[in-house]
């Protein structure tokens, strides 16, 4: 996906990765404000509240030259619990 030049965004062309239950995966991306920093963000365990999907577990990691992410170093890693929605 490539977004317009008037969406502020960390990359303008962006990959997005949807499982078979049509779930997103995996997003990647080259973070232009940091020299084009290829990362692979994983997204995972999700749960459903009131109908509607959440990951709870998010992984960013480094992009290699042939697109797999590397094992190390982690780069984010956020984990959601509790989630409720008002």
């Amino acid at each position: 996906m490539t977004f317009p030049a008037d969406i502020a965004t960390h990359s303008t062309v962006q990959t997005l990765y949807v499982g078979a239950d049509n779930l997103l995966r995996r997003h990647d991306y080259d973070v232009e404000i940091a020299g084009n920093t290829p990362g692979a963000h994983l997204i995972s365990d999700y749960v459903t509240v009131q109908g509607i999907a959440f990951p709870t577990r998010r992984r960013i990691f480094p992009r290699q030259p042939d697109g797999q992410p590397m094992a190390e170093p982690l780069v984010v890693s956020i984990d959601l619990d509790a989630i409720t929605l008002a």
